[in-house]
């Protein structure tokens, strides 16, 4: 239900311009069908904003534990004005879901305070793959556009208190 409402709150908010900025995509490989629809959901909300197919970098790592480093290396190697990072967990029967999930969290909580530029959190965490495929562009829409919007307002808001 929260999902409902929050897109019926921001359905008609502007997008901010993409235009001139560079965004880093963090991928993970495990359950690429799903991630690969979440990528796929960014890249076309950010191309509607005004960010060019070449000022997207786009790489892949094996898993979500592996989303924070390969963060860590987008933000040092590239010009990147944010990084989105695209998982998905789905719990099994075992506590390695919390362990997965706390790991990636934290990890990407804690790069939002050591750098300068906004990481977006895009990791599902459900409970099974009826849940994951809808919030991968089903019935709950698709996270990655969610992301990509974020990332866009946080760069605007980046900017916009650099002027201050």
């Amino acid at each position: 239900m929260s999902t409902k409402l929050e897109k019926a709150r921001t359905q008609n908010e502007s997008l901010p311009s993409g235009k001139g900025k560079i965004i880093g995509i963090v991928v993970s490989e495990w359950n690429k069908p799903i991630t690969d629809k979440l990528l796929k959901g960014a890249m076309e909300k950010l191309l509607e904003a005004g960010v060019k197919e070449d000022d997207m970098y786009v790489e892949y790592v094996p898993g979500s534990i592996e989303l924070t480093f390969g963060a860590k290396i987008m933000i040092e190697e590239t010009l990147a004005h944010a990084v989105i990072v695209l998982g998905c967990v789905i719990k099994g029967e075992t506590p390695h879901f919390d362990y997965v999930c706390d790991s990636v969290t934290q990890g990407v909580t804690t790069m939002n305070m050591d750098y300068d530029i906004p990481i977006i959190f895009g990791v599902l965490t459900t409970n099974n793959l009826e849940q994951a495929e809808a919030r991968a562009g089903g019935t709950h829409g698709n996270k990655g556009e969610d992301c990509a919007i974020a990332a866009l307002k946080m760069i605007a808001l980046h900017e916009k208190c650099k002027k201050l």
